[in-house]
Formats: structure tokens, sequence, C-alpha cells
């Protein structure tokens, strides 16, 4: 998590959204729209210490005027930020067995139903609070199972709780590695194939330490170690036993929501098959902003599975396995934005925007990413990865300018396609 997660307002990283930066958002691309857009409706106005104001974010609108309502996904959107609105400076590094403000279960459940909608286009929306109870029913079934270990000493209900879990239930982690896999990162799917992520295990393992506190059946405090080796399952312990070495382990509310969307978006990023570099070199990689001859990692095969992935996206194929969602990619960085996670957020999302032809777009989010480089509390130290991204960056910039620049520019049409693409969900 970034060193600047939690700082006060006045050193927030996050540049204040002016009125003429706003306004030019749907200038140009809806022309090209095949139905007139809806009137704009911002997605959320993050109520927190960290945003003062709302992000014109781009996939809800494009959806809408390519013909697919988004009203399941709006809602969820704005669900979302009414949980994370609720998050102080100190509820961020809050650790998440001790979280009281803010419903991490629900929020977890909002993300799910998001994009649920996004990808189902189904006429009725996820059961958030269905799914909200069966956090009641685990709980209840915990208790009838190990009525004695609730009177017994903390390690030894600890103890219980995980064998409930673990053995019982059969909850187990996996990793989820490409889109027939990726249930594992949904908390409403985990619910019910008892199969996920180490962030959605520790989830669901706080959220049953949140019942049984409030039932008055939990009397001391709990931290949760979130391992992170490949095969490890998230343990309790109680914190009055905590050791320095234990911190780095004790998921914050921040922390957690954080992990859960860039699970997300590692999952459904296009460029799958470039493994060298991070999110947003594949991405420049494939739109050529990157001398392949200065990169030493590359292959052949993944200079030419990024040409493929580009061929692919060039024709409107958005969704396919090994090949990403280009939506979900989208939804989950905006949710990411909303959440501050880290400036290299507006980045990526930027990169995104450019590939899906939203050249505006992409423009103005470029930008507030570089409006925060120039905060001296968020200069980062060079060295040759970072230098290659920002040597991307000056080059997606002004490919951008020049872009704009031309005279009758238009979209291409594949934008369309993508966004009316019909997939699976899970």
């Amino acid at each position: 998590m970034s060193s600047w997660v939690g700082a006060s307002s006045s050193s927030s990283p996050w540049p204040l959204r002016t009125s003429s930066s706003s306004s030019s958002y749907p200038s140009k691309f809806f022309k090209f729209q095949s139905c007139p857009p809806p009137p704009f409706r911002p997605l959320c106005l993050a109520q927190s210490n960290h945003v003062g104001s709302d992000f014109k974010f781009v996939l809800h609108d494009a959806l809408d005027s390519s013909g697919i309502l988004t009203s399941h996904a709006r809602d969820a959107r704005e669900g979302f930020c009414s949980q994370i609105g609720k998050m102080s400076d100190i509820e961020r590094q809050t650790s998440i067995s001790i979280n009281r403000r803010v419903d991490l279960g629900k929020t977890a459940l909002y993300i799910a139903a998001e994009d649920d909608s996004l990808v189902s286009h189904s006429s009725v929306p996820l059961p958030v609070d269905a799914f909200i109870s069966r956090f009641d029913d685990l709980s209840m079934d915990y208790c009838s199972h190990y009525n004695s270990s609730l009177k017994s000493s903390p390690e030894r209900l600890l103890e219980s709780l995980e064998n409930y879990l673990y053995i019982h239930k059969g909850f187990r982690r996996t990793n989820a590695r490409h889109l027939l896999e990726t249930r594992a990162l949904y908390l409403h799917s985990v619910l019910t194939h008892r199969s996920g992520s180490t962030a959605m295990l520790s989830l669901i393992y706080s959220e049953i330490l949140k019942m049984l506190r409030l039932w008055g059946l939990l009397d001391f405090d709990v931290e949760i170690f979130f391992p992170h080796d490949p095969h490890s399952l998230p343990r309790g312990y109680p914190k009055k036993k905590s050791k320095e070495s234990d911190h780095a382990h004790i998921m914050t509310s921040q922390a957690l929501l954080v992990e859960i969307l860039r699970n997300l978006k590692d999952a459904f990023w296009p460029f799958q098959h470039d493994q060298s570099g991070n999110l947003f070199l594949r991405a420049a990689r494939a739109a050529n902003f990157i001398d392949a001859s200065n990169v030493d990692e590359d292959s052949g095969f993944q200079l030419a599975s990024a040409k493929a992935a580009q061929h692919r996206l060039d024709r409107g194929v958005w969704t396919s396995v090994n090949f990403g969602d280009m939506r979900r990619a989208l939804s989950a960085c905006e949710r990411l934005i909303l959440l501050e996670a880290d400036s290299k957020e507006l980045r990526d999302y930027s990169i995104l925007l450019y590939h899906c032809g939203f050249y505006e777009q992409s423009l103005e989010f470029l930008k507030l990413y570089q409006d925060t480089k120039t905060r001296p509390q968020l200069r980062r130290s060079s060295n040759s990865s970072t230098d290659l991204e920002e040597d991307a960056v000056e080059k997606l910039l002004i490919r951008l300018k020049l872009i704009l620049m031309e005279d009758g520019w238009s979209r291409p049409s594949y934008v369309r396609n993508f966004l009316g693409n019909s997939s699976d969900p899970w």
C-alpha cells in the first residue's frame, strides 16, 4: 500500500477537479455513438476526507449509449461509494477484524453485483442482502457445532473457528489464473462454491468474527494473519499476542478492498500472455509505446502474443479466456481510483481508455496522473522500471495530443463492439 494512503486531506495526492475539465468530458465521443447519450449522471462522489469532487468516468455512460442498460451496475456502484464514504483516515488503517464503521462484506458484494450486471445484462440485480444473510447462517451454524469452544480460551475458540471454516465447511484457497477461475475473486461465488482468494477467505473470517462480537460471544480483540505465500490460509490470533513481525500480515480495511480490486484488475487486464513488466507496460507495449530492444525480458513469443491480443482488441473481441475483459478491467480501475489506492491507477485507467478509443477522456485522466507527480511528497525514486513507465507515459501523452489535434478524427467502430459483447459472467 502506498505510503501516502491515510494522509490528511491537505496532502491528498488527488487534484481537485475544475469545472472546465469536467465540462469537456462528453464533447466529442458521443457523436459517434449509435444512440443519443443519457443525461450525465456522476457515478458517485466519494465522501471521504481525500476526494473533494467527483470523477467523470466512462464505462457506464458508454454502455448506456450503446443501448446496454446499466441501472443495476450504477446502483451497485453507488452502494460501493456509500460504504467507502464511511472510511475516515483512521478507519482506512484499521484492521479488518476490528473495523466497526464499514460493512466490508456488503462492499465486496457491491463489487460483485456491478461486475455481474456488466457481463450478464440480467434484468435482476445480484441479491446482495441474501448473500449478507449467509454470514448469519455461517455464524449460527458455527455456534451450534462448537458451542463449548465459545467458553474456552481465545486460542481454542479461534482454532475451532478455523476447523469449522476450512475442514467442516471446506473453504479452500485458490488463485485465479484465467477467466474460468475468477469466481474465486467474487464474494458471492466464494460463499457458494467455498473456493476463494486469500482476500476473500480473510473477509469471510472477519465477518464471522464480527457476528460473534455483535452477539456478545467474542470478548477479546482478534487479528487475522494474512499470508503472502502461495498456499497458507488466513489464521486468527489474539491481538494482545501480536508481534512486530506480524504487522506486515495485518490487513486493513483499505488494503483489503484494494487487494480485492487489484486481483480483479489483474485477472481481467487485456494482453494476458505478455507477462513481462506490470500491467501498464503490457498495455504500453501493445500500443508500441516501448522499444522492445530495450526490454531484456521480452521474448519473441511474448511480443507475438501482445500483437495478437492487440489484433483481437482491434476486431472488437474484448472478452475471452486468457485475453481479459475490458469492461471489468475498466470497472476495477474506476473503483480503485475512488479508493485513492495509488495515483498510478489514473495512468492505468488512461491507457485502457486509449485502447478503447476514448482519446479525450484518456488525455484527461493522464493529465490528472501527471498533476499528482508534481507534488513533492509523491515523487518517486528513479530506476529502470519507472523510467520505462514514464517514457511510455510521455509517448502516450504526445500521441493523444496529436490525435486530438487532427481535424475530423473519429473513434474506431470496435468501441461499440466490445461494449455490446455478451459473455458468461464467471
